[in-house]
């Protein structure tokens, strides 16, 4: 009798047996949706990583949404203003949760080179920010391992304790 006791494996009675945590973290991490924040410069090495020579779809993330109601992962590309740093926090709290946030590029981690009294100095100020990605511009493959950290990150997280406590 082998009650499938090392999760993960095929029980004698051909069942899959699992943690409730790892379905539905696999599930989440296979199907981002990212909605482009393009600002600046680094959108275009964004729209580069959605063609076909990168591919961002391999990785489950081709849908790109444009609006926030349907996406789970912003993808702030570019100089953040302090101008436009409103209209991101709005953007990102009209998104459903989870949600992931990522800073592409040296402008939206850090302000770049852009040190002035415009240019806030990372988006990381006005919304959380999961993973960055250096670079001015961040060359698409940069953005790739950025993407699949992120899943491996949505992987580790405690996903059913979450939906059951509310």
């Amino acid at each position: 009798m082998d009650n499938c006791a090392n999760f993960g494996g095929l029980g004698e009675s051909g069942f899959v047996c699992t943690k409730l945590d790892s379905v539905i973290n696999w599930v989440r991490s296979n199907s981002v949706w990212p909605q482009p924040m393009g600002l600046a410069c680094c959108a275009i090495e964004l729209m580069a990583a959605a063609g076909s020579r990168f591919d961002v779809g391999r990785l489950g993330m081709e849908v790109m949404r444009f609006s926030p109601r349907q996406s789970d992962c912003m993808i702030v590309a570019g100089t953040v203003t302090y101008k436009m740093a409103g209209a991101v926090r709005r953007v990102y709290d009209q998104m459903a949760a989870p949600k992931w946030v990522v800073a592409m590029g040296a402008c939206a981690s850090t302000g770049g080179m852009f040190r002035t009294y415009s240019v806030l100095q990372g988006v990381d100020k006005v919304i959380p920010v999961d993973i960055y990605v250096s670079g001015c511009p961040p060359r698409p493959e940069a953005l790739l391992d950025a993407l699949m950290s992120l899943q491996n990150k949505i992987r580790r997280e405690h996903s059913a304790k979450a939906l059951f406590s509310k």
